[in-house]
């Protein structure tokens, strides 16, 4: 049974990988300092798990904790040799992640991000644990109008937090070159993640007023807010509305396993993988989606554009595809269902 830290592990991604390792059999380590999660999550996971019949007694562990306090790091790993099952791997998913609140505040954004990772690689270092899969981001990459975006193109970041997201992956390349033979890394760039379990018992739980679209659309939906501002309606896409390629979370989730089991098993390497489903979807068709498969209004308008959008951010999954023989299989209107499945089940949240 291999034991793996999962850093933000209470968060919207983390919360439903950590579910997907508990049920392959793994022993999960979760430090989350709950900035922007909540607690609630941990528990929602053994009722969806006790329902399956699986007990995770002793076999998921939580420390409440900030990677920008190493001490915090190491009482995961300090718990792991205690039960002699030792930290094998590390999925980093902590940090803050508002694309918004970066350009306001990016000083704390520096300081969150890339001081908790490199606290968090120190105490790898020191306890031999050189296998990572970072959580980066598809905000990285100068985008180019109508074109699939692959790893090798030009990352050229727009605001703090894409810079962010760079800036870590660089340090882990540095990393891994300094100790080839020993450094197992994957970097997965994501796209636009939404939807929720099919339990509807975790999903996304933004603290605050949601920036991404999906969270602000169930909001309208259920009546928390009035309407959905549309950024712009003068794109050069097919309705002048943004186009983005939209993920199911246990589509990434799953995507996270497969990584994870494939470093642990090859050679020392670093990888850069594209996690989206290659399929564009536009704003209004995203909109008009959701009203459809649930029945249910969702007022908008337009708005300016707002600075450092795109018209078309679309991924190139094929490499995906091909090394980890992983394929998506939940489309839009399983997002939308799920997703809002779990606005209705939880109004405000956890």
């Amino acid at each position: 049974m291999k034991s793996i830290l999962i850093t933000g592990g209470a968060g919207f991604i983390g919360s439903h990988t950590s579910l997907l390792l508990l049920e392959k059999g793994y022993k999960v380590f979760i430090i989350d300092s709950f900035i922007n999660s909540s607690d609630k999550s941990l528990e929602r996971i053994s009722a969806i798990l006790k329902k399956q019949g699986i007990n995770i007694e002793d076999r998921l562990y939580f420390i409440k904790g900030d990677l920008r306090k190493p001490s915090d790091i190491e009482k995961a790993f300090e718990m792991s040799f205690k039960f002699k099952n030792p930290i094998r791997a590390v999925i980093h998913f902590a940090g803050l992640k508002s694309v918004y609140d970066s350009v306001k505040d990016p000083l704390n954004y520096w300081e969150n991000n890339i001081n908790g990772t490199i606290n968090l690689l120190k105490v790898m270092e020191k306890y031999s644990c050189k296998n990572i899969v970072f959580s980066s981001s598809a905000t990285v990459y100068r985008t180019q109008a109508n074109k699939l975006l692959k790893e090798d193109d030009i990352c050229e970041p727009v605001n703090p937090y894409g810079n962010n997201k760079l800036t870590i992956e660089n340090i882990l390349k540095d990393i891994y070159k300094s100790e080839p033979s020993q450094w197992r890394i994957a970097s997965l760039r994501y796209f636009n993640p939404v939807g929720a379990h099919e339990s509807g018992l975790i999903g996304e739980n933004p603290m605050g007023t949601p920036n991404n679209l999906y969270p602000r659309i169930t909001q309208v939906a259920i009546g928390k807010i009035n309407e959905i501002k549309i950024y712009g309606s003068d794109w050069q896409t097919s309705d002048g509305t943004g186009v983005r390629d939209y993920i199911h979370v246990l589509d990434l989730a799953e995507g996270h396993l497969l990584t994870l089991d494939y470093i642990l098993k090859e050679n020392p390497q670093i990888l850069t993988l594209n996690l989206g489903t290659g399929k564009g979807t536009s704003v209004l068709e995203f909109i008009n989606t959701f009203e459809t498969v649930n029945k249910v209004k969702v007022p908008f308008s337009f708005v300016e554009r707002r600075q450092g959008d795109n018209a078309f951010v679309v991924a190139d999954n094929s490499l995906a595809k091909s090394i980890l023989n992983w394929i998506p299989n939940r489309n839009i209107k399983d997002m939308c269902r799920d997703g809002w499945n779990w606005q209705l089940k939880n109004p405000n949240g956890y």
